[in-house]
Parts: C-alpha cells; sequence; structure tokens
C-alpha cells in the first residue's frame, strides 16, 4: 500500500499571498494534480499540519474547495498555525477530527496500516507539547494496534533538527522524551512522521524511525549556524510516499511535484548500456 504525505500548506483566503511572495494555493493546486497523476496511485494522503496561515474560517473553506480536486481520500492533523475549532465546523463532515474530546487525534485504518494522528498544538504558541492527557490516549492507541504496523503522526518534530530558530519552536522535550520512550515499547510502530521544518529529515527515534517532509510549496532555508536567520527559500516542492509491504516494511520515498526533464532509457533497443 502507499500513503503520501504533504505537510505546511499554509493557505490563506483566496488571491493572497504567504510572506508577500508565496501562491500557496497555487502550490498546493500543483501538488493535488502530481498526487492525482501518480501510478500507482496513493491509498491515501495525510496532512501533516499547518492546514491554513491564520485559522480563519475563510481559510479553512478555501483550503476544502482545493482538496476537493484530490481523487483519493485524506486526512488532516493540526499544526500550530491551525485552530482546531474552525476546521471542525469546516469540514463538519469529517467524524475522525470530533473523536478525540478538546484534541484533534485519532487513529484510522488504512489498508493494513494503522494511523494514529497526534494532536501536538498549544493554542496561540508555536511550539509544541503532549501532555499527559495525549501520551496516554497515545498509549492506548498502540496498546489496541499491538498486532497491526503502526505509523504515528504529528505537526511538531520531536527532535532537533539543527536549524536553530526552528528548534526553538520543536516539540517541548520532555513531552519527545516520554513520546519517544513510548514508541520505543512498541516494535511494530514503523514511522513517526511530522511536518512544522518545510524539509527532509530522517532520525532514529525511540527504536524507530522519525522522518519529516519538505512543503508543497515553501521551504525553510537549511542554514546550520547557531544564529541562522529565520528565513525560506523556493526550492523544489516535494512530498512523501511511503510504500508498505509486510515482507520489507515502510520505505519512503521523496518525490518533486514539479516536473523534470526525462525520463531517458539506460539501454538501448538492442540491450545494450548507453555510453
Amino acid at each position: 500500500m502507499l500513503l503520501a504525505q504533504i505537510s505546511d500548506l499554509h493557505i490563506k483566503r483566496q488571491g493572497a499571498l504567504a510572506y508577500e511572495h508565496v501562491d500557496t494555493a497555487a502550490h498546493l493546486a500543483r501538488c493535488i494534480n502530481r498526487l492525482n497523476a501518480l501510478e500507482p496511485r496513493p491509498d491515501a494522503v495525510v496532512i501533516t499540519g499547518d492546514l491554513v496561515d491564520q485559522g480563519e474560517p475563510e481559510q479553512y473553506a478555501y483550503l476544502k474547495s482545493l482538496l476537493a480536486t484530490l481523487q483519493m481520500p485524506y486526512y488532516l492533523l493540526v499544526g500550530n498555525h491551525d485552530e482546531r475549532q474552525a476546521l471542525r465546523e469546516a469540514f463538519s463532515d469529517r467524524q475522525e477530527l470530533r473523536t478525540g474530546g478538546e484534541f484533534v487525534q485519532y487513529a484510522i485504518d488504512i489498508g493494513p496500516l494503522r494511523l494514529i494522528a497526534l494532536d501536538s498544538v498549544v493554542p496561540g504558541q508555536s511550539a509544541g507539547l503532549l501532555c499527559d492527557a495525549r501520551l496516554a490516549w497515545l498509549a492506548d492507541q498502540l496498546d489496541e494496534a499491538s498486532n497491526k504496523p503502526v505509523i504515528v503522526a504529528l505537526h511538531h518534530p520531536p527532535f532537533v533538527s539543527g536549524i536553530a530558530h526552528m528548534d526553538a519552536l520543536r516539540l517541548e522535550p520532555s513531552s519527545a522524551g516520554k513520546l519517544a520512550a513510548l514508541v520505543a515499547r512498541h516494535p511494530n510502530v514503523e514511522r513517526v512522521i511530522c511536518g512544522h521544518v518545510h524539509r527532509p529529515m530522517f532520525v532514529r527515534f525511540g527504536g524507530t524511525i522519525a522522518s519529516a517532509v519538505p512543503a508543497p510549496a515553501h521551504q525553510v532555508a537549511l542554514d546550520l549556524r547557531d544564529d541562522a536567520p529565520s528565513a525560506f527559500v523556493m526550492e523544489p516542492p516535494a512530498f512523501a510516499l511511503h510504500r508498505y509491504d509486510s515482507v520489507n516494511g515502510l520505505v519512503t520515498h521523496h518525490a518533486y511535484i514539479d516536473s523534470a526533464d526525462g525520463p531517458y532509457p539506460f539501454y538501448g533497443p538492442e540491450g545494450t548500456l548507453i555510453d
């Protein structure tokens, strides 16, 4: 089975630009076109937060209209730019967004995989947190899914990226440590996936792998100096494709949204390597 992951859409009101420069809606439309054209097509898409830019009802309504063109199921997570109630009202038909009480979190089966979506948001703050209530809920979900391969998804990275201004806004270290300890007790967790940093990253975490994805529009500048300024760049937008089978487990590819030159064959008609 194939699960696509996109993140950090930052959709604004129709016609508005992010940071006076980025048409995030146009970028998302191109991303959706690319996802729809994939062969094989993903079984579902998980969107790991920062769905809109200011959490406004009008922004969610615009996001919903854009996602209506996606030709496969999708599942939404909240990020620090999101507002829970406005999201729930705009997507009132999505029952899973209402099952977590105060928090937007849920567990759902996608083929053989169990996706556990966590809410790491602290309203009014950019950094994330998993309180005891959210961790206890996750513990229950992991126990229930002990016989299934699991992906745990949240918005904030539970690890240090080395990009200092983003690390100041990551998942609070104490709750990240508790998350790692909890995941380590469940070897069926194939991956912990997140967004927030607008960059591809992989790290060993809690006995498994944690990974983050690029954004479909702007990327955070890759600057690993301790005093690096907060900045974004228009590097090629991309998304992740998580491929799972019971023999090989989960393998992740990053796919670029915009078309590239090629493909060109390695071998000629006679079967010899082109040189």
